[in-house]
């Protein structure tokens, strides 16, 4: 939010400042690509580095900022981040029981061992995930359920790259699905609209991933396109 915040102070004062300001700000893409493309900072570390570029030619530059202005910014950044923050803690509370409890594990030893079809198992782990990503955080499934997965997978014959793509899919219906989407807790805290009506217009959103993951799986050929034009599956 702080960033946005510093980019658009960055941007209108490029339009109040005309053509010579025009380089400062075409500067900020070339630090952030230069920098990721260079190996110098990971693309998370990219926003604080916008961050920090933009609070210098919004006040040391062009002096658009003062000391209330910045102040005022922080402490609204405190405040939406502590909203997030204590989400995450209780997400980690909940990863800690299931991964405490190895329910991950059984969960997909049994789906394993249904001896299911490709199509069949795709079906059945979509489900699963879908209704996981309902009720915990997406790392436990993305680090702890998925690697359990894999080997049946493998012996399916389901190409990986194919279920990568499709278990990413799924874990972003689950950051927007309530009761516990991330992505709709940060929206409220950012935007602060009431949660409940950003719930109530999210469904529209739901229902069209859910559409484009059912093709997916319905029509792998419509994932492995791309990576197959560039060579990377056969």
């Amino acid at each position: 939010m702080y960033a946005l915040m510093l980019v658009d102070a960055t941007f209108l004062s490029f339009a109040a400042h005309g053509t010579v300001s025009l380089w400062w700000s075409l500067g900020m893409p070339v630090v952030l690509l230069g920098g990721i493309y260079s190996g110098a900072f990971t693309p998370t570390e990219a926003a604080a580095v916008a961050a920090l570029y933009a609070l210098v030619l919004a006040g040391v530059v062009y002096r658009e900022l003062n000391v209330m202005s910045v102040f005022a910014a922080f402490a609204d950044t405190a405040r939406q981040t502590a909203v997030i923050l204590l989400m995450i803690c209780g997400a980690f509370a909940v990863n800690y029981a299931v991964t405490s409890e190895q329910l991950d594990k059984a969960l997909a030893a049994w789906i394993a061992g249904l001896g299911l079809s490709p199509f069949a198992f795709l079906v059945t782990v979509n489900i699963v995930f879908l209704v996981l990503g309902c009720l915990i955080d997406a790392t436990t499934m993305l680090l702890v359920l998925v690697p359990v997965l894999l080997p049946t997978v493998a012996a399916l014959g389901i190409d990986p790259v194919y279920f990568g793509v499709v278990i990413v899919v799924n874990i972003t219906i689950g950051l927007v699905t309530p009761p516990y989407g991330l992505l709709l807790f940060v929206l409220a805290a950012l935007t602060r609209i009431p949660l409940r009506d950003i719930i109530r217009e999210c469904w529209g959103l739901i229902g069209s991933l859910v559409v484009a993951l059912a093709l997916m799986v319905a029509f792998p050929g419509i994932v492995l396109w791309l990576p197959r034009v560039l060579g990377y599956v056969r």
